[in-house]
């Protein structure tokens, strides 16, 4: 579902005219509207044919998105990989058609050369190893055919929920290094980028308990939460909450990459 961020309509034309009556064809500031998106679906079919087609998701977590693909378009087929056992097993005991799970990185993909048509990673790049990213990258390329390509959706550093996330787990470095490897796959010569997106995705909590289990104490990393951190994240957390809990959005940034020969 696609709207504006803000639940109005927005025209910077309407608005320079009314600043500027004079001057009603002045320029559009650089920004434009924030595209609200429930479901990034919505998204990645709005830029790929999505039926029939062989898909890998690296960093699977519960695979979600997999699972929402496979009910529109149930001649495709997706495996996903997951490093993290305890996803993986959970993974293992919810079977769906189609759909068939990993225990293996993005860095050794245990697959043959152009196995699939699309590879898929959501918000999850810059969880691999800093060192190993290249490795990711080019393991990517291998298992996809000519033409195939790699749409990675990756969070922005930046809003409200990441003041608060950045208070006990701080990964500007990492998602800017993730970034920077895709820059670097460009410029290899292996790759060239279709397409981008920019984009806000909901999260709303119910309350600082589930927060605190969904984002401060996940399966796959250790964030070290003690009595003082606990307080800290609270205190800045607690100011969002309304009746129904709290609503964040958190800005998204998508590259499709087509991989070239």
């Amino acid at each position: 579902m696609l709207g504006n961020a803000t639940g109005h309509p927005f025209s910077w034309q309407a608005l320079c005219m009314l600043e500027y009556p004079e001057r009603y064809t002045c320029m559009p500031p650089d920004t434009t509207p924030t595209v609200l998106v429930e479901d990034e679906l919505t998204v990645l079919s709005s830029l790929l044919p999505l039926a029939g087609q062989r898909i890998v998701e690296l960093g699977c977590g519960s695979a979600n998105l997999a699972r929402s693909l496979l009910a529109r378009h149930p001649d495709s087929r997706i495996t996903g990989l997951e490093v993290d056992e305890r996803q993986h097993a959970k993974n293992m005991a919810s079977p769906q058609a189609g759909l068939s799970f990993v225990a293996a990185g993005a860095q050794l993909i245990p697959f043959p050369d152009r196995s699939f048509d699309l590879a898929m990673m959501l918000k999850s790049l810059h969880h691999v190893p800093l060192p190993l990213l290249a490795q990711a990258l080019g393991e990517v390329a291998r298992v996809l055919r000519t033409d195939g390509h790699l749409y990675v959706s990756e969070p922005v550093y930046e809003g409200p929920l990441n003041d608060v996330i950045r208070l006990f787990n701080d990964e500007g470095v990492v998602r800017a290094a993730a970034q920077a490897a895709l820059d670097a796959a460009l410029q290899s010569g292996t790759w060239t980028q279709v397409t981008e997106r920019r984009f806000e995705m909901p999260v709303h909590f119910r309350g600082f308990d589930e927060f605190e289990q969904r984002m401060m104490r996940p399966t796959y990393a250790d964030h070290r939460i003690d009595d003082a951190k606990l307080a800290a994240v609270r205190a800045a957390f607690e100011p969002h909450c309304g009746a129904d809990g709290a609503r964040f959005t958190r800005p998204m940034h998508v590259r499709l990459l087509r991989k070239l020969g």
